[in-house]
């Protein structure tokens, strides 16, 4: 009698999620893109830019920027909660786009959103292991497989707009791109 009640209860908060995110979904891909645009949240992008790039295109040196200098320029777990909450919104940003480029904005929009599942996954495992105080060395893996999934995301997001529609790149640009790669 108690394993069914605790499959259960088990299965009730997984449908329960499952309905949350749907809907939270839905409610940011109706939007308009003003709306979206404004709910974006202020990450430092040179940070992000610097490590994404460190990241995903590796040189000599591959610990050149420290774990405390990431998470201080990251602005600790505020900016890490800020990108995941941008991640919501960069995808919805990107199935705006199918209004005008339909092709490729849902490649894009795609590709985003399995980047944005990365992001989650990691900011869970940074979450969860400063909580418990376990498997500290792998946090600064977490946190760099954070930074680049973020970093992925925003470049993706612009190359789709530039390539698809000039009018709101430069809007877009000003807030994600980092000031050395704008035009």
């Amino acid at each position: 009698m108690m394993p069914a009640l605790i499959l259960c209860i088990v299965m009730l908060v997984l449908v329960g999620r499952f309905s949350y995110r749907t809907i939270a979904a839905r409610r940011f891909y109706n939007g308009d893109w003003n709306d979206l645009f404004k709910k974006l949240e202020a990450v430092p992008r040179m940070a992000v830019a610097q490590i994404g790039n460190e990241y995903l295109n590796p040189g000599l040196n591959q610990i050149a920027t420290e774990p405390t200098d990431i998470w201080l320029g990251l602005g600790g777990m505020e900016g890490i909660q800020r990108m995941r909450r941008n991640a919501d919104i960069l995808v919805a940003l990107a199935a705006y786009a199918e209004h005008w480029n339909f092709t490729e904005s849902v490649i894009v929009k795609e590709r985003m959103r399995r980047d944005a599942l990365q992001l989650r996954r990691a900011i869970f495992q940074l979450t969860v292991r400063r909580f418990l105080h376990v498997g500290q060395l792998r946090i600064p893996f977490h946190l760099h497989e954070s930074v680049a999934a973020y970093h992925l995301m925003t470049r993706r997001l612009l190359m789709l707009y530039q390539h698809s529609h000039a009018g709101l790149y430069p809007r877009l640009a000003l807030v994600l791109s980092d000031s050395a790669s704008l035009f």
